[in-house]
């Protein structure tokens, strides 16, 4: 039986909204409502997605920029970190295999020298030459799915750059470690935003797809998640002094709240016009949508003083103690 054109319509205009907001596009495979393509057609990949984020609960996928170096000094640390001093195969952007220290440092001669000169050391505050992504999946996901779905991205997203890529799958989550520098063959230097970061959020779930590995990219308004991920600085502090690692919080902000009230909106839309299909598919669809919606009415909106407990007591000062 044909889809009716209403509810067709209707679920490629809320879950636009939900799945596609603004410009973050899909380089390697632009959103559907981009495309010529026909409504029903578009609706049905709006209805797979909702399936993999109310009914399947699909694994989402993390893309994070880790930091970046501004000078080749820590360009090349950054590389024996990355492949264990050289003990792991690295990857570059050609697909050849470097290994060895002696092959780092024909690696950091070759960034150094490779387009506009990387000086050795840098001042603070001078622009970043190198910028290190972790691409990362949850625990049980096939480490060379991951590596292979990491290679594709970032062939799409990276191009033109000079970049190389290491595969741990040695600890609980498999990821790849990507280091990618900043200035391109053309001249144009990379700078990473938060619509670029969920855009390549969506390119490595669209490639993990490509092997078979069922992964979303969802935003966290629209999954009605709240965490708050504790700062860089804040984990690494905690490293440097052995300390438990900070709690995460939860986002309570004016632009958060607006966002999850604005997912609410498009959940309880999608609910309504899936109510009235003669699809029985589609009736099951906007149920699961409907407990979801609940869900997120009935989430508690935490005050500050839970997110302070949330992160736990502060690391106690030894000289104030002395």
């Amino acid at each position: 039986m044909p889809s009716d054109p209403a509810i067709d319509q209707a679920l490629v205009t809320w879950g636009d909204r939900l799945f596609y907001p603004g410009n973050r596009i899909v380089k390697s495979r632009p959103a559907p409502r981009l495309m010529g393509k026909g409504l029903q057609q578009r609706a049905d990949h709006i209805r797979g997605r909702i399936r993999a984020t109310v009914v399947r609960r699909a694994p989402q996928v993390m893309v994070k920029v880790t930091g970046g170096g501004r000078g080749m000094k820590a360009i090349a640390a950054h590389f024996r970190y990355i492949s264990k001093n050289g003990r792991l195969e690295i990857e570059d952007q050609r697909g050849e295999a470097i290994h060895g220290r002696e092959g780092l440092r024909g690696l950091a001669d070759e960034w150094r020298f490779g387009g506009s000169l990387i000086p050795e050391d840098a001042e603070y505050g001078h622009r970043r030459e190198a910028f290190n992504i972790m691409l990362s999946m949850p625990r049980g996901t096939d480490p060379l799915a991951v590596q292979r779905a990491a290679r594709a991205f970032a062939r799409a997203e990276l191009a033109g750059h000079k970049y190389v890529m290491v595969l741990h799958d040695h600890q609980a989550n498999p990821h790849v470690h990507l280091s990618v520098r900043a200035e391109s063959a053309q001249g144009r230097r990379l700078n990473p935003r938060k619509t670029d970061l969920h855009r390549w959020r969506e390119t490595f779930a669209e490639q993990l797809h490509e092997q078979g590995i069922d992964a979303e990219a969802t935003r966290q308004a629209t999954r009605g998640a709240r965490r708050q991920p504790a700062a860089l600085w804040q984990i690494k502090a905690a490293e440097a002094q052995r300390l438990a690692f900070p709690r995460p919080g939860q986002r309570t902000g004016a632009a958060a709240n607006a966002n999850r009230a604005a997912a609410r909106d498009a959940w309880q839309a999608l609910a309504a016009a899936l109510a009235g299909s003669a699809q029985a598919s589609d009736q099951r669809l906007g149920a699961a949508i409907r407990d979801h919606a609940q869900s997120l009415a009935r989430a508690p909106q935490p005050t500050r003083d839970r997110q302070d407990a949330m992160l736990g007591p502060a690391p106690r000062n030894p000289d104030r103690a002395r």
